[in-house]
């Protein structure tokens, strides 16, 4: 999966979740961005070792494409949802392509932020992180259909508008 493929409808979906920042938890906004929000901080995390520690980068990207494929249906599916809900919000063709604009650089700031976060970590900390990340995409904290199995209910109640 490319990361084409995720930014636009992550950023969608966070910038929704934040914009209705006053709602109860629960509802389909937030828990889209819940869901994203997982795939983002494990995504920036993978990025800031194969920066920080190249020596992990083969086995990390092996552990991270098996991880990705493992929730590639679940994504492909909130990234329509997110699609359905923008398209349904925005007036036209012009101001649908302007939203999905707006949310990539969001949700790109978001990444880079989370993965700066990471780099600073000390440097025994980051070196422990990235050379457990192969295991630790194959524990059950990232399964995001677990993690998140009650966004995902909320998310799955409503049909494609």
């Amino acid at each position: 999966m490319t990361k084409t493929f995720l930014v636009p409808a992550a950023a969608v979906a966070l910038a929704f979740s934040g914009a209705h920042a006053g709602d109860t938890a629960g509802n389909y906004p937030t828990s889209l961005g819940n869901v994203y929000g997982g795939y983002i901080r494990i995504a920036a995390l993978k990025e800031a070792c194969d920066t920080a520690e190249p020596a992990t980068r083969a086995s990390s990207a092996k552990a991270y494409a098996g991880w990705e494929a493992r929730h590639r249906a679940l994504l492909q599916d909130v990234q329509q949802r997110v699609q359905a809900m923008i398209r349904a919000s925005s007036r036209d063709k012009d101001e649908y392509v302007r939203n999905i604009g707006k949310y990539e650089g969001e949700i790109l700031l978001q990444r880079k932020e989370y993965r700066d976060t990471v780099l600073r970590l000390g440097k025994d900390d980051l070196r422990e992180q990235c050379e457990r990340l192969p295991e630790t995409l194959k524990a059950p904290g990232a399964d995001l259909a677990r993690v998140y199995a009650t966004d995902l209910k909320i998310i799955r109640a409503r049909k494609y508008q």
